[in-house]
């Protein structure tokens, strides 16, 4: 049986197939398309999973959408009516999109694609749902999701048995805590369902010392559940806050503007009242539940540092964050739901790894090498792991690329960029030669899953960099550029079965420096995706001040300082 899942039309579009009731592949748009966040019908990524699954269209017993249109376009006109006129641009805006292509799914489908089998269409966060336990390594959970808003929910729980799912409360619209980490965001001068991650970067920085502001922006129960203030907020106003909640904040902070005290500790206080909303909701979510596994998604579980907090100071003693939480994972979820829940299929997939896109072969390398009339040395994998290791323990730069592109946002070992973490100054290369984003951003770290509790207090694996512990005090000194300034680490832990090249990296590198333990960013320049084919990695090698390249087994080097 052969299931296709579909996310689009916000952003971070996807497709996702499920054949015999493995997950096959699964890809995003904007790695096709080099449009980040690409909210387009993802067509690239669709024939992509078709043919990595050897099948077409006609081959599909179903396909399954992460949301459904109709209910979602009811609270978006809905919520243009309620804040007219100041809505006026943004109605304006947004419904050609609607009257177009978002209303039409399977018309557009069999214009586009030929396809004209069954098409169906699930809630926003059940998909999301589905996403986070389906793939799961749990026999039963607690589920629990949240994000800025799908079609009405914005927060929900419930629990996940076998190959079932129930939904057994929700918080809708315009109640949402993902709307106002996005408010804030957008108040702290960076970009809606972009920034979210900077602002989690930032919070490090600060102290929470608007702790007093922030609980005049929403009332909060002890189970968790929360109303917003509505006249603190905008939502289809222009931008996300109110002038009340500028009169309570202050100023806004314009795009590129100078970072004060004042934003990082804002930042700072965000973080605290998202970890001790999430917190009471676990808590809550045990008490119900008596699950001892919790599976988190939607975009408020790609905060790592809740995540590892929620492991620290609740009864849930295991947990899984689907590694594509935010939008993009709904296409995953869509598709397993239709194999599992809509087909009755029992489950047999846990997502170990997130390697779900494509993949090159070496003479596509070289063919790619080729067309930028570059030479290179071909490898084998020990001696490969040997001489970047050295070139890594140099301080040099170095992409690495290998085997199927990751799924989601965090780069996982397949499209990375590498870097040394006992040099404290390796952000600052890393952000001058490379990244060219904000020097305040942190950058996660690889380490072998075998050592990790020698370097990270970490309460669980976390293969898909995830949870964010403390850096064990002894470590912190030995591995200064991975450790973010209140003492946390964004962590990846790595298995010799689930990535064994970069497993082997790593250990090379522990052989040569003595610690098992690498900076791993994704391959991209800043505003642009992460890199997917290897003319994508050779134009950002070659336009960028990287110092080396590894392409599956062909290592480049700079001649001279890069």
């Amino acid at each position: 049986m052969n299931i296709l899942g579909i996310s689009c039309y916000y952003h971070d579009s996807a497709a996702c197939l499920v054949k015999d009731g493995r997950v096959v592949a699964a890809a995003q748009e904007e790695r096709f398309s080099r449009r980040k966040n690409d909210p387009d019908l993802p067509l690239s990524a669709l024939n992509y999973c078709l043919q990595a699954g050897d099948i077409t269209m006609d081959a599909l017993d179903r396909v399954v959408f992460y949301e459904k249109p109709f209910l979602k376009f009811s609270r978006v006109l809905l919520g243009h009516v309620q804040a007219w006129p100041r809505s006026f641009g943004s109605f304006m805006s947004s419904m050609p999109l609607w009257l177009g292509e978002r209303l039409t799914l399977p018309l557009t489908l069999k214009e586009k694609t030929g396809y004209s089998g069954r098409t169906h269409f699930i809630k926003h966060h059940l998909s999301h749902a589905a996403a986070a336990f389906l793939p799961s390594p749990f026999e039963e959970a607690a589920i629990l999701t949240a994000d800025g808003v799908g079609e009405w929910a914005t927060t929900t729980r419930g629990r996940g048995a076998g190959s079932g799912i129930t939904i057994d409360g929700e918080i809708s619209f315009p109640d949402s805590l993902g709307l106002l980490y996005t408010a804030v965001t957008v108040f702290l001068g960076f970009e809606a369902n972009e920034g979210e991650g900077k602002v989690m970067g930032l919070a490090s920085c600060g102290q929470p010392s608007f702790m007093k502001e922030f609980s005049r922006l929403a009332e909060v129960k002890d189970d968790g559940s929360y109303r917003l203030d509505p006249g603190m907020f905008d939502f289809y106003g222009g931008r996300m806050y109110s002038p009340a909640f500028t009169r309570l904040f202050g100023e806004p902070r314009k795009p590129g503007g100078e970072l004060t005290d004042r934003h990082r500790d804002i930042a700072a206080s965000l973080q605290k009242f998202t970890e001790d909303v999430l917190l009471r909701l676990a808590r809550d979510l045990h008490a119900r539940t008596g699950s001892r596994n919790l599976c988190l998604a939607g975009g408020v579980a790609l905060n790592c540092v809740t995540n590892h907090k929620i492991l620290e100071e609740t009864p849930f003693r295991a947990i899984f964050v689907q590694p594509a939480a935010g939008d993009a994972g709904g296409a995953l979820g869509a598709a397993c739901y239709g194999y599992n829940c809509l087909s009755g299929r029992p489950r047999g997939f846990v997502m170990d790894n997130a390697l779900l896109g494509p993949e090159y072969t070496e003479r596509q390398i070289e063919l790619a090498l080729a067309r930028e009339g570059l030479k290179a040395e071909k490898l084998p994998d020990e001696l490969l792991f040997k001489r970047t290791a050295a070139l890594l323990a140099a301080g040099k730069v170095t992409g690495w690329f290998q085997g199927r592109m990751e799924f989601g946002p965090r780069a996982l070992g397949a499209r990375s960029l590498l870097g040394d973490p006992r040099n404290p100054k390796m952000k600052d290369i890393l952000n001058s030669r490379v990244k060219h984003r904000e020097p305040f951003r942190p950058y996660a770290s690889a380490v072998t899953a075998e050592r990790a509790q020698e370097y990270f207090d970490l309460r669980a694996p976390s293969p898909f960099m995830l949870l964010a512990p403390r850096t064990r005090a002894g470590a912190a000194d030995r591995i200064p550029a991975s450790c973010h300034d209140d003492g946390t680490a964004r962590v990846q832990t790595v298995t010799k079965t689930a990535d064994p090249k970069l497993h082997g990296l790593l250990e090379a590198f522990g052989a040569a420096a003595g610690v098992p333990v690498l900076i791993n960013t994704s391959f991209n320049r800043r505003g642009e995706p992460v890199v997917c084919s290897p003319s994508d990695a050779l134009r950002v090698y070659l336009e960028t001040e990287m110092d080396a390249l590894v392409l599956g087994p062909f290592l480049l080097e700079k001649a001279g300082p890069a």
